[in-house]
């Protein structure tokens, strides 16, 4: 095998993020060295981390308020130069880590392959797969260079499992003088109940629900339910609710265990984000929509006459 280590970009605060969970699974499929690099104080991930495999945290310290792709990137970049490389680097597919990635590959010169779903060993190199034409078809792109391979992850791509280690060793790495951006100011949405992508239950709702008014049921169904709602894009740009609910190839991928989809016709953008759920439930008056191509149980009937009676039993059976 060529690949001998592989090194994880871990985001989180006190607890790593689910993505870097299920990233580190995957890496250790591949490596038996698997260390993880983090943005800032690792010392309250340490014990997760160690306990999904991580041998070693390469840690740059609190960052005094900046944004991390500039110091983070620079310090990697000047590990690596350093000689103290992996083979691999594996990034989720967020803001932060988009933005540390992409700096480091212009500042290694290597090459950086995007939205990938899998990775696996072939031959003598690392080949990651990306989802095309909404899920159709998978390109397959296999490192040809002789540095470091970068790659970044869609989440839910890999079910994350613990290897029951301690907690891993923090080094802490040096941050260049490289220039900085600061974080001036911080506006985070408001949320309550289950959040979407990690919900064991969600209901969402699409153009069928008829009007902005009718999703409130969409809402109501999933407080019973204690389920997160979601939406597709289509009531996402008409401006029914916001982008945070979207679920699809641009929005969140989901993959709980029963997904309602209530008048949601399943174009092959919004089936890319959820045909991984356990148990699919369609809701559509269109007895010929794609999504009951996808759907373990589908019901063909009119979503304002449906859902009420759904929410009604619901309401008497609890």
């Amino acid at each position: 095998m060529s690949i001998n280590s592989i090194w994880v970009y871990a985001e989180g605060s006190d607890v790593p993020t689910a993505l870097t969970l299920e990233m580190l699974t995957k890496a250790r499929e591949l490596s038996s060295d698997v260390c993880a690099i983090v943005g800032g104080d690792a010392a309250a991930m340490a014990g997760a981390l160690g306990a999904h495999g991580v041998s070693k945290v390469y840690a740059t310290g609190d960052l005094g308020g900046s944004l991390p792709g500039i110091p983070v990137a620079s310090a990697l970049a000047a590990l690596i130069d350093g000689g103290t490389s992996p083979d691999a680097i594996f990034f989720g597919q967020t803001y932060e880590a988009r933005d540390v990635a992409s700096r480091l590959s212009v500042m290694l010169d290597q090459p950086l392959v995007t939205n990938n779903t899998d990775a696996r060993v072939d031959g003598d190199t690392l080949v990651c797969d990306e989802p095309v034409f909404g899920g159709t078809k998978t390109l397959s792109t296999a490192f040809r260079n002789e540095g470091v391979k970068l790659a970044l992850f869609r989440p839910k791509s890999f079910e994350p499992a613990e290897t029951g280690g301690g907690a891993a060793e923090v080094v802490s790495i040096d941050v260049p003088e490289s220039g900085e951006a600061k974080i001036v100011a911080r506006h985070v949405e408001e949320r309550s109940g289950p959040q979407l992508d990690v919900a064991p239950i969600v209901v969402a709702g699409g153009r069928g629900m008829g009007s902005v008014e009718n999703f409130a049921m969409v809402e109501e169904l999933s407080s019973l339910l204690n389920a997160a709602p979601g939406a597709s894009r289509a009531i996402v740009d008409a401006g029914w609710v916001p982008y945070a609910y979207q679920v699809g190839q641009t929005g969140k991928v989901v993959k709980p265990d029963v997904y309602i989809a209530c008048g949601i016709s399943g174009a092959t953008q919004h089936l890319v984000g959820m045909k991984g759920s356990k148990t699919i439930i369609a809701i559509n008056k269109d007895e010929e929509a794609p999504i009951f191509g996808v759907a373990d149980l589908g019901i063909v009937g009119d979503i304002n006459k449906v859902m009420p009676a759904l929410i009604e039993a619901i309401k008497s059976a609890s």
